[in-house]
């Protein structure tokens, strides 16, 4: 059962389950309750009295869009998106079923060159958005974790390599990715002259805007990581005459994994909230040209709906924690395990 238990802390369900798993193994009804009201029960009395809170106030303030919306209709919207997504999804489908119908016909009728496969040009839902800045921002970061770990492993490794370093890194890890956006626009305009369906350019932009805020908390942390391996472990390594490559591999990365994965933790986080803003500005699909949309657009419903991707921009970046502290939990040891 403690295995069992391990297991549920990892994926971030502990708190709910272990104190049941916990009495039913004969332990103090009593503590575990208590454990359950305040990992579980505290927790979601705050959440109502924020709900309860935001409810009353809500109808006081007067915007030029008029009034904050409620808990209630910002729900509203959220239903009323999901609607909208169902809707085109199936308008999406009876147009592939037309297409489908017609090619057939062709073929049957022995005009086969006559076949041709279209993608639905429907105009792009909530989730769809959503879907969008998830794929720019992994994409960002796989890239910002290409380029911070193996850069961090030399710093780390080689003091010379850190002093040349060093002041790259303070100077440009504090620089806004609203500064770096019209940089990054105008190289990739330079550079990138014939865009892919794959990667259009206002995606590039915003990933590699992503990369260029993200990748910092990942270096200093590699950097950190491997400049703190045991004296002893470096030593043996001299005394096996491991390759440079078997030290790395075998030694250096896996003695520093934790703090790579707080570094990594750190640039997800720091590329879900550049991301918003990077998209807002570079026009990219996603949930921040959404929230710019919806501005833009000011009708009664649209404050609603930003309230709706402020919400949804938190929780994505509350579970991307969530599944890179499984990651973490998984792939390093700790005193529990």
């Amino acid at each position: 059962m403690r295995k069992v238990m391990n297991i549920f802390s990892i994926i971030g369900i502990g708190f709910i389950l272990n104190p049941f798993i916990r009495m039913t193994m004969g332990e103090s009804p009593k503590q575990n309750f208590a454990a359950l009201w305040r990992d579980l029960g505290i927790p979601l009395l705050a959440i109502l009295g924020f709900l309860a809170a935001w409810s009353a106030g809500a109808s006081q303030v007067e915007t030029s869009l008029g009034k904050i919306p409620g808990p209630v209709a910002v729900w509203e919207q959220f239903e009323a998106l999901v609607d909208d997504h169902k809707a085109t999804r199936e308008k999406a489908a009876a147009f592939y079923d037309r297409q489908d119908a017609r090619n057939q016909r062709f073929i049957d009728e022995g005009f086969p060159e006559r076949v041709k496969e279209r993608a639905f040009t429907g105009k792009p839902t909530y989730f769809d958005q959503i879907w969008t800045s998830l794929r720019t921002v992994f994409f960002g970061f796989l890239i910002a974790t290409i380029v911070a770990v193996p850069i961090g492993i030399f710093c780390g490794l080689s003091k010379s390599v850190n002093a040349a370093m060093n002041p790259l890194i303070q100077v440009f890890k504090p620089v806004s990715p609203l500064a770096w956006l019209p940089i990054v626009t105008m190289v990739v305009s330079a550079v990138y002259l014939t865009p892919s369906e794959a990667f259009p350019k206002a995606f590039l932009i915003s990933a590699i805007t992503v990369t260029l805020c993200s990748l910092w908390p990942t270096l200093i942390n590699t950097a950190h990581g491997v400049s703190s391996i045991d004296k002893d472990l470096m030593n043996v390594s001299q005394v096996l005459q491991l390759r440079a490559f078997d030290k790395i591999t075998k030694l250096v990365i896996p003695s520093s994994l934790p703090l790579i994965f707080t570094g990594l933790r750190l640039s997800l986080g720091v590329g879900w909230m550049v991301l918003i803003a990077a998209e807002m500005l570079a026009q990219n699909p996603g949930l921040g040209k959404f929230v710019w949309d919806e501005f833009q657009n000011g009708s009664s419903t649209s404050l609603a709906r930003i309230m709706v991707a402020v919400l949804t921009i938190g929780v994505i970046g509350f579970l991307l924690d969530r599944v890179m502290y499984t990651l973490q939990a998984m792939f390093t040891f700790s005193d529990k395990r």
